[in-house]
């Protein structure tokens, strides 16, 4: 339940912000068993003891004491600089975040008695926008009696798809939906 005013919901509010942050890792005081086993930032073992006895080691070394890992019986807490392993945490989402890429989809939408050149046009955007390494949604709209010439639409699609084969593949076939058909085109691996 969230608390209404005053400092109890600032509190409350930058203690979700936190575990939102970090999952749900116990610091110092907020570790609630009796005995943990504690290991040290190194890796080394200083067994099981008191949760008192472990932030007295803590608090000697001047570091924190972390529940790392709450399920085990007893839990395991590490002596770290919690402040420091924040930062390199967040550093590391930072850098996993900077290398994923981002796969857009970028849309042409046409008639289905497009002329010529505005068709070529529409191959060119086609063909930069798969070049760049984004989907392109191709949708034929219809107006009207439009529909009936379904096939006509169909053709030119494929001819799109075709005229743009080298660096795109067709990931859905055109497929009317409403009032429009669409297909979608993907970037090939290799280009």
């Amino acid at each position: 339940m969230l608390p209404r005013e005053g400092a109890s919901r600032r509190n409350w509010v930058t203690r979700l912000r936190r575990d939102a942050i970090i999952k749900d890792l116990r610091i110092n005081d907020e570790i609630r068993v009796r005995e943990v086993r504690v290991v040290g930032d190194g890796g080394e073992q200083f067994g099981i003891m008191s949760v008192r006895d472990a932030l007295q080691l803590a608090q000697d070394r001047h570091v924190d004491l972390v529940e790392v890992s709450p399920t085990a019986r007893p839990p395991v807490c590490r002596l770290m600089d919690y402040g420091k392993f924040k930062y390199e945490q967040a550093k590391r989402d930072r850098e996993s975040r900077k290398k994923q890429k981002v796969v857009n989809v970028k849309e042409l939408k046409m008639r289905p008695a497009i002329e010529d050149h505005d068709f070529d046009v529409k191959v060119k955007n086609a063909r930069r926008f798969l070049e760049e390494g984004d989907k392109v949604k191709c949708t034929m709209v219809f107006r009207g009696r439009e529909i009936v010439h379904a096939g006509l639409a169909q053709e030119t699609l494929s001819r799109l798809a075709e005229l743009v084969s080298d660096v795109g593949a067709v990931e859905r076939v055109p497929r009317v939906e409403g009032r429009a058909m669409i297909m979608i085109l993907a970037p090939k691996k290799g280009a």
